[in-house]
């Protein structure tokens, strides 16, 4: 009950409902961008009997346009991705080194949303911060994580909100809300 009056909270604030949500995505979209990266480069193999270097490499040599083929709509939306993921990422950076909180909001970001494996719970997670923030609690999780949505939300929209309104209409097409915050 308590998480969820939490994730209400965080989603009525415009200041971070955004990161909010592509925090609780991220997982899912870099196996998704992997997924789709492997497709492509199996795709190409089978259609040109060749990796991706080679074929790009012969196709700069020779010219070739590749326009209106369905493998460049797909590429273009692996960039697109990426680029959200590259933005989320440098900006995670930022926070990390910089801030005078970096070191533990980072660990907090990191085990509750960015590692390769979702932990179970919540106990989980704070057996891993212990290591990083000492004395940590339930209450202090949830007051710090807030903490660290914060901050990287002031990182994220604060100086690149166009394009990163742009990036997550676009990653995001079926948000109405995503667009409207500037």
């Amino acid at each position: 009950m308590k998480k969820n009056q939490e994730e209400m909270n965080i989603a009525d604030n415009p200041l971070y409902h955004d990161t909010w949500k592509l925090l609780k995505k991220y997982r899912d979209v870099v196996w998704s961008l992997e997924l789709s990266v492997q497709q492509v480069r199996s795709r190409f193999e089978i259609e040109y009997g060749s990796s991706i270097e080679d074929f790009l490499e012969s196709v700069y040599v020779a010219g070739i346009d590749l326009s209106d083929r369905s493998i460049e709509h797909h590429a273009k939306c692996i960039e697109r991705s990426h680029r959200m993921l590259k933005l989320l990422d440098t900006s995670i950076d930022l926070l990390r080194t910089k801030h005078k909180n970096g070191e533990s909001y980072y660990w907090l970001l990191y085990y509750s949303f960015l590692s390769p494996q979702q932990l179970r719970n919540v106990e989980e997670i704070i057996e891993k911060l212990r290591p990083h923030i000492r004395d940590i609690s339930f209450r202090t999780y949830y007051r710090r994580r807030r903490e660290a949505i914060d901050a990287l939300s002031s990182i994220l929209w604060g100086y690149t909100s166009k394009d990163s309104i742009d990036i997550l209409e676009k990653f995001f097409p079926d948000d109405k809300d995503a667009g409207e915050q500037k």
